[in-house]
């Protein structure tokens, strides 16, 4: 069976023994991977942070005090061992504005708000509800950030001023991509002593600085040397308006950075098989985040970028992501001068070689076999995460493959019909009663033409919701306007409940959980009314 040239160079990422726990003795040998995964980490955090304090209009060391801060303490206590967190471009999208009308003093407030809203979602345990994500949505969330991914590296081809390069520094960057990307994929085919990430961008640093080539370094995007981070409570006015102004920020920016870190979560989890830690991530970005806003940080979230180089680096306990964080602390204290001469083009090619690693290149394949529907819904995700955000985009994706989950419930309503030797019809209802079947559901009886006595069989229905309710009700009625009798039968203990507290049985009795016998209920109407 033959694979296309992308797949088999995003195969080269997952050379990497997958199968170490996060939990696995700490070997010296263990050590030493996970280490060098964090320094290759904290070597991709640098431009990213940098670029995406400039997107938020804020200095670079308050993004690069945010990679910091954010990636430690999600290290130490995040849900998933190996998940990279820090600042981000969907976060820095939504500050813009705010640091633009009302300055960067109300950002750090803004931050703190954040992070306490996502301690608030992770005590009440609302991070399970990622699971509610479909499969489609996931594809389509890392297809589009992939990208996202992409697009943004095409930045690092532009000058200051947003025009392109001399076509020669174009080629020439291109030239030094090719050759870290070149031994990214080489290197593991040798040795896995080293990872293959910071092996490219030892070798494209190294050619750069032997031969003097002329190309954008690091230095070139801003100075990263700096101090440590002090304390800092946000200078803004403790009132109810100051509040209106960071409250609506605050959540948009708790719920962007809760969802892409979930999803990452998720994603990172599939590849190394662990489970659980959705709530307990929770709490450690808003910890975090509450932190970073004391500190001068712009706040962040999970990075799936960062996280992918991780765990292909080798990256597998909170050893990397803490390595990581104090790498980059390092880098800001003490070597800044070293790290500025590092060439962008050998950053740019490893986020190149993310990007075909992260990208789900079988779900093109899978298109034309999966339903329509889901087809649809893994290219309107990677649309719409490419053009707005992945919030919306996944909001979207949720909510178009909740209506179509709905739709295909709702045409499965029907009833099989017979008559006992007593004279009365028995309508048996196959599928579930609910707000979507509610009206297939009442077309279904014909009270003029039935006999005085009609039974609703719902051994193998379901009733779901007010919309049931309201339909048994409408059926009854038209029923009771005849001068004709309707019964209830064979009622599960949940619909049981649920009728019984809406006031329509007429009859209180326990059914038979095993259905061995038929308890019939009268139905009392006029209790929701006709709106």
């Amino acid at each position: 069976m033959s694979t296309s040239p992308l797949a088999s160079l995003a195969a080269v990422f997952d050379r990497t023994d997958l199968r170490v726990a996060p939990t696995a003795p700490l070997t010296p040998s263990r050590l030493r991977v996970e280490i060098l995964a964090g320094l290759t980490v904290a070597l991709a955090l640098v431009p990213e942070a940098v670029a995406f304090a400039f997107v938020a209009g804020v200095n670079p060391l308050v993004g690069l005090y945010a990679a910091f801060l954010v990636g430690l303490i999600t290290a130490l206590i995040g849900g998933r061992p190996g998940m990279i967190s820090g600042a981000t471009g969907a976060l820095a999208v939504v500050m813009v504005s705010l640091v633009a009308q009302h300055g960067v003093e109300y950002l750090f407030a803004t931050v703190v708000l954040m992070g306490l809203l996502q301690i608030f979602a992770g005590a009440m345990r609302w991070g399970k509800f990622i699971r509610l994500v479909p499969h489609p949505v996931m594809l389509g969330f890392v297809n589009g950030l992939a990208i996202v991914i992409f697009l943004a590296q095409l930045t690092q081809f532009r000058t200051a001023e947003g025009t392109w390069l001399p076509p020669a520094d174009i080629a020439l960057m291109l030239g030094l991509v090719a050759v870290t990307m070149a031994v990214i994929w080489g290197l593991p085919k040798i040795t896995s002593i080293v990872p293959a990430p910071l092996a490219g961008i030892a070798v494209t640093a190294a050619v750069v600085i032997a031969f003097g080539l002329p190309t954008p370094t690091v230095g070139d995007m801003a100075s990263i040397s700096g101090g440590l981070p002090q304390f800092h409570i946000p200078m803004v006015p403790l009132n109810l308006e100051t509040l209106q102004i960071i409250l609506p920020y605050a959540l948009i920016l708790a719920a962007i950075g809760l969802i892409e870190s979930l999803l990452t979560l998720n994603l990172v989890g599939e590849i190394t098989g662990q489970r659980g830690g959705a709530s307990q991530e929770c709490i450690a970005q808003g910890a975090a985040n509450t932190v970073t806003g004391f500190f001068g940080g712009m706040g962040g979230c999970a990075m799936i970028g960062q996280s992918m180089i991780n765990v292909k680096s080798g990256g597998r306990t909170r050893v990397s992501g803490i390595s990581a964080a104090l790498f980059l602390l390092a880098f800001i204290l003490v070597a800044a001068p070293l790290i500025e001469r590092i060439p962008l083009a050998a950053l740019v090619g490893v986020m190149f070689m993310v990007v075909i690693g992260t990208f789900a290149w079988n779900s093109i394949r899978i298109l034309a076999k999966v339903p329509r529907i889901d087809a649809v819904v893994i290219v309107l995700v990677t649309i719409v995460t490419v053009l707005t955000d992945l919030a919306i985009a996944v909001i979207v994706g949720v909510i178009v493959s909740a209506l179509a989950y709905a739709w295909q419930n709702a045409t499965r309503i029907r009833a099989s019909v017979y008559e006992t030797p007593e004279g009365a019809k028995v309508y048996q209802v196959k599928g579930p009663l609910f707000f979507g079947s509610a009206t297939g559901f009442v077309e279904m009886f014909d009270p003029a033409a039935d006999p005085s006595r009609v039974i609703v069989d719902f051994a193998e229905s379901r009733v779901a919701d007010q919309s049931a309710l309201q339909a048994i009700e409408a059926v009854a009625a038209k029923y009771e306007e005849a001068g004709k009798e309707i019964q209830l039968r064979h009622l599960s203990r949940d619909c049981h409940r649920l009728l019984k507290k809406a006031g329509h049985l007429m009859v209180d009795s326990d059914d038979d959980p095993d259905y061995a016998i038929a308890a019939n209920y009268g139905v009392r109407t006029g209790i929701l009314g006709g709106h």
